[in-house]
């Protein structure tokens, strides 16, 4: 009994660990000569309190493992942060540097219910004649779904990430032009820096939030020139989105095009502090990110957070109406041939969008790797605290296959009732 306890605090609370069958042998290694030296340490999955060794499924949704999606939410707090004000390998000069807070919206596809608000936040009626509460289940859902462009919708979601890709190629042209450098003297001059997370919005279409920065040629660790400035950063951004647009499929003789919505919102992010609500501080906009890094679509359908095998699956969800009929949309527009490239069906849960939920340019900050790198460098010095050192250089023999997913019933009570194991809870916030 003490021994699966400790393997199952060892997880740090998740809920559907990766079971693996196998053994891994470590020897001790003579540099010198480069003999094989004795057993350092042995672990046998047959041998393990619970027969097989668990890992954590390090799943960031919060929907499939509340545990592992908050090591991602504060890693993604993390790497934003560092791009806002240094740490983590970013030099804290880059808290300097002009950047912005930006909202990308998507287009219309037909009028829903909504909570329009009016002077002091009063909220008005929608058009259906109501005054919907926050919570409503109505709010996002199409005033008359016989006529909105549920196609539109999904084809909207398939081409977004490539919408934002295009988008940022013009965004550093028109910070060139309002500097009046050709685009390659401006990689001599400047670089743009983003990081951005998708959100899905009521209705279900992806909208994106970024932090997007000017540095200096070589990126964080370098100012940037003069005449980086939020305005005119704000401006180029305002001048890229206009101008954005990538052309989708023809569906029954309909050409489809597509753009950011009219709601273009740009603030500049002023300082580290807070300031009364009245700035939009560095704090605020990496908190409101990383809480949307670890969101999917169940945001939108309220359950469904996994890939789809049939389509009579549809009947047995616990999702809206109009959820329901957008899977079912993508999950029909991926049988035509020529939409094989979008893998519709593939990602008909996600109503088509099929990109990463958190993205960064290159040189925005530190990378998730590189926090994941640290955490276990973390936990390796707590083990040699608590065990004493190890031999400098090991050699290694692993043979793991996967045995499955997820906890027995009596290994999921006996994880409910532990806090997690010394050192796996301090290790989220470090690194």
């Amino acid at each position: 009994m003490p021994g699966i306890l400790r393997q199952l605090s060892g997880l740090g609370g998740c809920t559907h660990p990766i079971r693996l069958d196998g053994h891994r042998t470590e020897y001790g290694l003579d540099t010198t000569t480069g003999e094989i030296g004795n057993v350092v340490h042995h672990i046998d999955s047959a041998n393990l309190p619970a027969g097989q060794l668990l890992v954590r499924c390090n799943n960031r949704r919060t929907t499939r493992c509340p545990a592992c999606a908050e090591v991602y939410r504060r890693d993604t707090f993390h790497l934003i942060t560092s791009g806002l004000r240094g740490g983590k390998g970013t030099p804290e000069h880059v808290a300097a540097h002009p950047r912005v807070f930006a909202t990308f919206t998507a287009p219309g596809f037909g009028p829903v219910h909504n909570r329009p608000t009016g002077p002091a936040g009063t909220v008005r009626p929608c058009r259906c004649g109501t005054r919907h509460d926050q919570d409503d289940d109505a709010l996002g859902t199409p005033l008359d779904p016989d006529t909105y462009d549920y196609d539109a919708a999904v084809l909207w979601n398939a081409h977004a990430g490539l919408l934002w890709r295009r988008f940022s190629i013009y965004l550093r042209r028109e910070v060139a032009k309002r500097a009046s450098l050709s685009q390659r003297r401006f990689r001599e001059h400047a670089r743009v820096s983003f990081a951005k997370v998708a959100e899905y919005q009521k209705r279900g279409a992806v909208h994106f939030h970024a932090v997007i920065r000017i540095d200096g040629p070589t990126g964080s660790d370098t100012p940037p020139p003069a005449w980086a400035t939020a305005e005119l950063l704000t401006d180029a951004i305002r001048a890229a989105d206009a101008t954005a647009r990538v052309d989708g499929p023809v569906i029954d003789g309909r050409a489809h095009a597509f753009a950011f919505g009219r709601q273009l919102d740009v603030r500049t992010i002023r300082s580290a502090d807070f300031d009364g609500g009245q700035e939009l501080t560095e704090r605020a906009v990496a908190a409101y990110i990383a809480k949307y890094a670890t969101k999917g679509a169940e945001t939108a359908t309220g359950a469904l957070d996994r890939p789809l095998k049939f389509a009579a699956e549809l009947a047995q969800l616990d999702i809206s109406d109009h959820a329901r009929r957008l899977v079912r949309t993508a999950w029909t527009l991926g049988a035509r041939k020529d939409l094989k490239h979008l893998r519709l069906r593939a990602w008909a849960h996600m109503l088509g969008f099929r990109g990463h939920f958190s993205t960064k340019s290159r040189r925005y900050s530190t990378t998730l790797g590189a926090l994941r790198d640290a955490r276990a460098e973390w936990r390796r010095a707590q083990a040699i605290a608590a065990n004493g050192p190890e031999p400098a250089t090991t050699y290694v023999l692993a043979h793991w296959v996967f045995a499955g997913t997820g906890l027995s019933d009596t290994e999921a009570w006996l994880a409910a009732s532990l806090e997690p194991a010394p050192g796996t809870e301090g290790e989220r916030t470090h690194g």
